[in-house]
């Protein structure tokens, strides 16, 4: 097959498959902005869609073998694009090459002197976002991809004109693995996405292969603290930089006071003071993140006041506890939180924070993630002091398994199963009050339900 660098000059056509996801509508900006001609289709109309469209790419709705002109050179896919889609089916009728979108945007980074790029189980779009922060604030022009909206940038991506690019990698589908890291971040390693990794010791050996994508002259990034990540990288050859809470870390944390939602703390390297930071963000998670930030950071030789103020002016990414609103006196804050180790970090920040109430609305994202960590969601959703339980986003499933939120809602005492979102709705208007924190949770469409209640009282 082809290689995707190939394709990689001014006039050449592409199709991409699914372009209105975050990652995949930023490709189709990064890839027209470099010359080439690009047309799309997604299931559903958008907001990404319908930017798109402003910017002169257009998108058609809904997946048809016509979608694939015979002047396409070139379509790219996203992982949840298998090959009985009709356009993909199209494709290998015409003998057009089909790329996954990892391998595009492998092979754009491969222009680059320097990729830095994030991964680990949880942690990845708020760390991606906080490097780009600090490199911009280094001056360093990245380019940026990120699965989220960072409010610097307006968007999830970035075209820049310096030598370094920084990307967030997603281990689902081991589509990291068409990534080439010069500096590689990993946050932490947890069992997930078990509808495709095996168990636990299977997602360690897919971080552990791209942990050894990285040259002998580049740089691993990992946690200290985490055990599962340590065992990824004990026997990597390659230069490796560790981060934590840990005193032993090369990147570590002294000094930390918290206060409200924003944290002080100074940032050791090597034992001796790098700088100092107050981070706008809550939750010892987030201490952490930035650890791992500025330890990326230093491998790529950037100053202590770049890390400070890039640190400074960083205040969260799009759906990482983005605040919406207020609601009867009650503040409305959305978050991603889709896995019960992010459940968990998420509810011990809420905790700091002394709310009188917190309101949870949760959405399992999948039936096969609600039933591989059926307990686990249990423990976590046992502490908020409400719990409204929306039904499980299917994403890329059929539910095969038979499973529903109602089931986790008989094992949390107290908790409310809400086949629908208006009774969610009503219920918040009824029980919000001023002293409330009401969190909308998880990776699907959730977050709609705030913005509603928000937009209302406007």
């Amino acid at each position: 097959m082809a290689e995707f660098e190939n394709y990689l000059s001014p006039g050449r056509k592409g199709h991409l498959i699914g372009i209105g996801g975050v990652s995949m509508s930023s490709l189709a900006e990064v890839l027209a902005g470099m010359g080439l001609v690009i047309t799309g289709s997604d299931m559903n109309e958008g907001a990404n869609v319908e930017s798109l469209r402003r910017k002169g790419i257009p998108v058609l709705i809904g997946h048809r073998a016509e979608n694939i002109t015979d002047d396409v050179e070139f379509v790219v896919r996203t992982a949840a694009v298998h090959d009985d889609n009709p356009e993909i089916a199209a494709a290998h009728e015409k003998g057009i090459p089909v790329f996954e979108r990892t391998q595009a945007w492998g092979a754009i980074s491969r222009d680059y002197a320097n990729a830095l790029c994030i991964c680990g189980t949880h942690g990845k779009t708020t760390t991606t976002s906080m490097c780009t922060h600090i490199m911009m604030a280094a001056d360093k022009d990245p380019t940026v991809m990120i699965g989220g909206t960072l409010p610097l940038l307006k968007a999830g991506h970035r075209v820049g004109h310096g030598n370094t690019i920084i990307m967030e990698a997603c281990e689902y589908y081991n589509s990291f693995l068409s990534f080439y890291p010069t500096v590689a971040v990993i946050l932490n390693v947890e069992a997930d996405h078990l509808d495709f990794f095996k168990d636990l010791d299977d997602v360690k050996r897919s971080f552990h292969k791209f942990a050894q994508r990285v040259p002998e002259d580049g740089y691993v990034v990992a946690n200290l603290d985490d055990p599962n990540t340590m065992d990824v990288v004990k026997d990597i050859k390659g230069r490796i930089i560790t981060f934590g809470l840990n005193k032993d870390a090369d990147v570590t944390a002294a000094n930390i006071e918290f206060l409200g939602a924003n944290s002080r703390f100074d940032i050791l390297y090597k034992g001796k003071l790098f700088t100092d930071v107050t981070l706008h963000v809550p939750g010892i998670h987030n201490v952490k993140n930035a650890l791992a930030a500025t330890a990326a950071c230093i491998s790529l030789g950037v100053r202590p006041n770049a890390v400070k103020y890039g640190l400074a002016g960083f205040n969260g990414a799009g759906r990482r506890f983005e605040f919406k609103g207020k609601y009867n006196g009650a503040d409305v804050y959305d978050d991603y939180a889709h896995h019960p180790g992010e459940l968990k970090v998420l509810l011990d920040a809420v905790e700091q924070l002394n709310y009188k109430r917190t309101v949870l609305v949760f959405q399992p994202h999948t039936y096969s993630r609600t039933a591989a960590l059926f307990g686990d969601f249990v423990e976590q959703l046992k502490r908020p002091d409400v719990v409204f339980l929306a039904e499980i986003f299917a994403a890329r499933e059929k539910n095969t398994i038979g499973i529903s939120s109602a089931d986790l809602a008989k094992e949390v005492d107290g908790s409310i199963f809400c086949p629908t979102f208006d009774v969610i709705e009503d219920s918040l208007r009824a029980i919000a009050h001023p002293g409330d924190i009401v969190l909308t949770v998880g990776a699907g469409d959730v977050y709609k339900i705030g913005e509603m209640l928000v937009e209302e009282k406007k």
